[in-house]
């Protein structure tokens, strides 16, 4: 296709978000926020076509587009229900006893040359018995269930909240400032017949609605970037074989942890989100070796609390568009593609897409360089992601199903197996290009899961005895007396948000 076919200079005035829910609404709070005055914002959505509306976990990223877009803490919290996360604890990932935390923060402190857990591993050498989860602040409070906000801001956090009222809530920031929202079903796309652009969606009711840029945010169908499009799937089930959930809501019961709960079972995983108001339930499964009903009863026969709605079953497929910018469509959200729910990063995805676009915003029309750049970023991003949660089915000590014994003795990615390789053999881990996981979470989850470096960095034995005692003692002692001077997590939300 010649370059003529691909780019237009006309002017982009019209944009038309196709779909609602969280993917839809922040598209459209951001746009209206940030460039609002440039441009016409619809949205258009259907209330005959419920949103997945179960992604209740978020990560710390969310604090900065809260803060692009003026956002009150204490009014967003009070409006969607939320409570504070400090990370997630895996249980029974490495085997169906053991357990570990994989936190926001960092831990310990590292040096120029080496991260923290080479002088961890050399403590170990020399007879320190404290564990490498002393030595961070985000695991210390959740295993007491304490927070607040520290002075310093050291305390690194993210949410749970009730994604359907998220969206809600963003539509009131959306229409104040000016997002016209489009009640109605599309049944048509409309496409310039001599360069396959999109100019306008037909709903239902014969309404069309114009547009010269068009986000589709309408979830795992891609109505417009695959249907209409036809921009392509990347199939990642052979290395997530997990391809169902079933989800549910409960009564809240026992403590408001400021933490997600992640337990593996034979044929998957399943989830835990406390808010402040209900308890998000889920099971992840493979279908291949777990039916529905016996799904729904695995899940069931596990929650706590009376039930608040029917248990829901949601069939994915784990992978991604092979592009998610197709001449004037932007894809958004599941119809960009989807991983898993097991790290919570699909509103983080939501929002990178989404500022990712305001950065490459085609004002002037859409040219092929920035559609490349957008693909580019993207796919780069996307397979950080991937690695990172393959990692946690690939290293296990399980074998008690046949669930597992896939999953250890699968074949991974090449740049996954590169990393474990050089983690395993030498103990060293660095971050990559647009790596959303910093080194930390690298390291916690190859620990967690069971690899032990077989050396750590040389640096660390430059160290004196009597230094590594006073560096290791003082940071485990920080710590301790941090999360001693920190309230219990569900008396700080009940000050915070003036329900004491």
């Amino acid at each position: 296709m010649s370059i003529d076919m691909l780019e237009t200079n006309k002017e982009i005035n019209n944009v038309v978000i196709a779909g609602g829910g969280t993917a839809g609404w922040m598209a459209a709070a951001a746009l209206s926020s940030l460039i609002g005055n440039k441009i016409k914002v619809t949205l258009i959505e259907s209330d005959d076509i419920p949103s997945v509306g179960v992604g209740e976990a978020t990560i710390p990223p969310l604090l900065t587009f809260h803060r692009l877009l003026k956002i009150d803490e204490q009014e967003f919290m009070k409006a969607c229900q939320a409570t504070f996360k400090l990370g997630i604890s895996f249980e029974n990932w490495r085997n169906p006893k053991h357990e570990y935390f994989h936190s926001f923060g960092s831990t310990g402190q590292d040096c120029w040359a080496a991260t923290f857990h080479n002088f961890w591993l050399k403590s170990l050498e020399d007879g320190y018995t404290e564990g490498f989860e002393e030595y961070c602040l985000e695991i210390q409070a959740a295993r007491k269930n304490r927070f607040a906000h520290t002075r310093d801001n050291t305390l690194n956090y993210a949410y749970h909240f009730d994604a359907s009222l998220y969206a809600g809530f963003l539509r009131k920031i959306s229409e104040r400032k000016g997002v016209r929202r489009q009640e109605g079903t599309i049944v048509r796309v409309e496409q310039n017949v001599e360069n396959g652009y999109i100019e306008a969606l037909h709903l239902k009711d014969g309404t069309r609605v114009e547009g010269d840029l068009f986000i589709d945010c309408s979830g795992f169908r891609g109505l417009l970037i695959e249907q209409t499009l036809n921009a392509g799937y990347e199939d990642w089930s052979h290395w997530l074989p997990c391809d169902k959930a079933v989800a549910v809501q409960t009564e809240s019961q026992g403590e408001m942890t400021p933490y997600t709960r992640s337990t593996a079972h034979e044929s998957g995983w399943r989830w835990r989100i406390p808010l402040q108001n209900r308890v998000g339930n889920g099971l992840v499964y493979c279908s291949k070796y777990l039916s529905d009903e016996d799904a729904e009863k695995k899940l069931l026969d596990g929650v706590e609390g009376r039930l608040l709605n029917k248990p829901r079953v949601i069939p994915f497929r784990a992978g991604r568009r092979r592009k998610t910018w197709v001449k004037n469509c932007v894809a958004i959200g599941l119809s960009s593609g989807f991983i898993e729910p097991l790290e919570s990063t699909s509103i983080h995805l939501i929002q990178r897409a989404i500022i990712r676009l305001l950065q490459l915003f085609p004002s002037q029309g859409v040219k092929a360089p920035d559609v490349a750049e957008f693909n580019r970023q993207s796919e780069s991003e996307t397979n950080y992601i991937r690695d990172f949660i393959i990692l946690h089915y690939k290293v296990t000590d399980r074998t008690d199903s046949e669930f597992w014994r896939y999953c250890k003795n699968m074949a991974v990615p090449e740049s996954l197996q590169r990393r474990i390789d050089l983690f395993t053999r030498c103990g060293r881990i660095f971050r990559e290009d647009v790596d959303l996981f910093l080194e930390n979470s690298w390291v916690q989850v190859m620990m967690g899961q069971g690899i032990v470096p077989e050396q750590y960095h040389p640096i660390v034995a430059a160290m004196s005895a009597q230094e590594q005692k006073v560096f290791l003692n003082g940071i485990r002692s920080s710590v301790a007396r941090t999360v001693e001077q920190l309230p219990p997590h569900e008396q700080f939300i009940q000050q915070y948000l003036g329900k004491s």
